[in-house]
């Protein structure tokens, strides 16, 4: 294993932060990277990234290594500076209000220019020349601030890679995953070792997430020039949402770990057998079928529904109950899935967001996630 500091530009006279990363294995082989807590705010990422380097360890001491496998435990230093009251606010960035895992360097816009004339009739090779294209394009930006430059430190590390795992949380949430519709096939048996209780598909949720501004590129491309070019799924690309904020344990990150570990022996990347596949207990779903449950008044919120179970249509999600006027307004599904995240706060202010559930049929367009 290796550590390599990345430095981002100073903000200010007598500041400075940097991004740290672990690499374990080979190069030559495939390429691994896994970041956490993006959002700042949202820890379990942190500790199964050290129950993770844990496992790593040991099977590089073993040799069991066959590709490189970059670790990234702490992927934000600028938002876990940030603190409002004795309140961490590390989802958005407080200088420009810009959330932190939005707009990311498009690779797609970056390389259509160029790409085009590159492109043969060997895949293999067109992934190559799609990377060094990416590659390029990312050396020539000039970041001018702090949150800038870590993007595209971010990116730089990342850009090649076949595997991406960035890991979040909600608020309070069982597992859930979001990525790419035409890498569900690779990312299914992620699912089943983390036994996620959600997959949720979108090729573009609009706003460049960390997550899709690495396989978007390759879906667009390939919707550009697949009929005269193969084109491959050069980057299997997933954001995990290990549950809520406050689940954080020895336990429950052993186990994440330990899922991570069986997926990348089943892709190779790691020697050796990987445990069967657990079933998969709901099928993915399109993001676009997520439906979001909000506040129409303020109140008391009082859940009658828990996260990870399945809800019927009709379901009464939650209460929201005004104790001035004695008013109780229930709040209901109007599809039927897994209710997979809901709200930390038990106050409601009109229109909150206070639940999702994933429903099976698209019927949203637009923005696809939280702000």
């Amino acid at each position: 294993m290796h550590t390599q500091t990345h430095p981002l530009i100073s903000p200010s006279l007598g500041t400075a932060r940097s991004l740290t990363s672990f690499h374990y294995g080979p190069g030559g082989g495939q390429k691994v990277y896994i970041q956490s807590s993006l959002h700042a705010d949202e820890l379990p990422g942190m500790l199964v990234c050290w129950a993770l380097r844990r496992k790593l360890e040991a099977l590089e001491a073993a040799g069991k290594l066959r590709g490189e496998i970059i670790v990234v435990p702490v992927a934000n230093p600028i938002g876990l500076n940030q603190h409002v009251l004795g309140r961490m606010a590390g989802r958005f960035e407080t200088n420009t209000a810009q959330n932190f895992n939005r707009n990311f360097y498009n690779l797609a816009a970056l390389v259509e220019p160029v790409i085009e004339k590159r492109l043969t009739d060997d895949i293999e090779r067109n992934r190559m020349a799609i990377r060094a294209a990416m590659r390029e394009a990312l050396e020539a930006q000039q970041p001018s601030t702090e949150l800038e430059s870590h993007r595209l430190a971010l990116q730089l590390m990342s850009y090649d890679a076949d595997i991406v795992l960035d890991l979040h949380c909600d608020w309070e949430a069982a597992l859930h995953l979001y990525t790419n519709p035409d890498l569900w096939p690779d990312v299914e048996p992620l699912s089943r070792y983390l036994d996620a209780k959600a997959s949720l598909l979108a090729l573009d949720s609009v706003g460049n997430p960390f997550d899709e501004i690495h396989s978007f590129c390759w879906s667009d491309l390939r919707g550009r020039f697949g009929d005269r070019f193969p084109i491959p799924n050069g980057t299997i690309s997933v954001t995990v949402e290990l549950r809520g904020q406050r689940d954080v344990t020895y336990e429950v990150a052993e186990k994440d770990a330990q899922g991570i570990v069986e997926y990348l022996t089943q892709r190779g990347v790691i020697d050796g057998t990987a445990a069967p596949m657990p079933p998969l207990e709901f099928a993915a779903t399109p993001l676009a079928g997520t439906e979001p449950i909000m506040a129409p008044a303020s109140g008391v919120v009082v859940f009658r529904a828990e996260v990870g179970k399945w809800v019927n249509a009709g379901t009464a999600i939650a209460d929201i109950v005004d104790p001035l006027t004695d008013r109780v307004v229930t709040l209901k599904c109007s599809v039927s899935g897994v209710l997979y995240a809901r709200h930390v706060s038990r106050f409601a202010t009109a229109g909150m967001e206070v639940a999702r559930v994933a429903g099976a049929k698209a019927f949203r367009s637009g923005p696809l996630l939280s702000n």
